[in-house]
């Protein structure tokens, strides 16, 4: 008997920020689910192509390309959903925009400097508007178009030392709420993903020990996320069986918040 096909077998998916951390997990599962991966990166070609090379070297019919994009840069999303038309001589199906940053000295509000908020606003906000605006305008209509970004739980949370990175991602929430109504009749949902706090590279480069064990106690799982916690939500969003979610913010923070 023949296999089923997979869920996401000769669709096209665009994984922004997907050269490391919460990113990278998401676009190498949904490469398992069958989808064709962009992989983009903004400053880190060589982890990008690790990710690719490992998608193309699995037993998954996916195929994976990297692309350079800024997703504050409109030229340059405009460019990145060019290139994955170019290469897999289709629309894509499914935008995920992981790409973020975060304020790491944790400002409080009256001592966040100008240059931090924009900066913060200029990738997580800005970014979110241009990347979902793109897919909006270009991705497949009519049934299996996703539009999933990730946003943080500190939204919830609101933690003293989060106020100009928590606004930044309450913006991209509120706008993914309205923008599932605006897109009404296309077939394409379009919905946020709250990571709590997840054990990467940048979560711990900012972090004492102690901070990181508070962290873990305050988790009524008693440990940090991992990435592996993250992509499969995003997995399921981006697949049909996830046709009747849509406008929704869903938080995975093992019950934080």
């Amino acid at each position: 008997m023949a296999a089923p096909p997979l869920p996401l077998a000769e669709r096209t998916a665009i994984v922004t920020g997907a050269s490391r951390g919460i990113g990278r997990a998401i676009a190498i599962h949904l490469a398992s689910l069958g989808a064709n991966i962009v992989v983009n990166y903004s400053s880190n070609s060589t982890q990008a192509e690790l990710v690719a090379t490992e998608i193309n070297s699995s037993s998954s019919p996916s195929r994976a390309i990297t692309v350079h994009a800024d997703v504050s840069n409109p030229e340059d999303i405009k460019a990145l959903f060019d290139r994955a038309e170019e290469e897999f001589k289709t629309k894509p199906h499914i935008l995920v925009n992981s790409a973020g940053v975060i304020d790491a000295s944790y400002s409080s509000l009256p001592t966040t400097s100008l240059q931090i908020w924009d900066d913060l606003f200029s990738i997580n906000a800005r970014g979110s508007f241009l990347c979902c605006r793109e897919a909006a305008n270009r991705l497949v209509r009519g049934g299996g178009g996703r539009i999933i970004t990730l946003t943080s739980s500190q939204v919830a949370l609101l933690q003293p030392g989060f106020g100009a990175y928590a606004a930044s991602k309450a913006a991209v929430e509120a706008m993914i709420k309205v923008m599932a109504k605006e897109l009404k009749g296309s077939g394409i949902t379009a919905n946020c993903v709250a990571p709590g706090p997840i054990a990467t590279d940048m979560f711990f480069s900012v972090k004492s020990e102690e901070t990181v064990k508070a962290v873990v106690g305050d988790c009524p799982m008693g440990r940090l996320g991992e990435t592996k916690d993250v992509a499969p939500v995003v997995g399921f969003l981006a697949t049909d069986a996830a046709e009747w979610v849509n406008g929704q913010v869903v938080r995975v923070n093992g019950g934080t918040v």
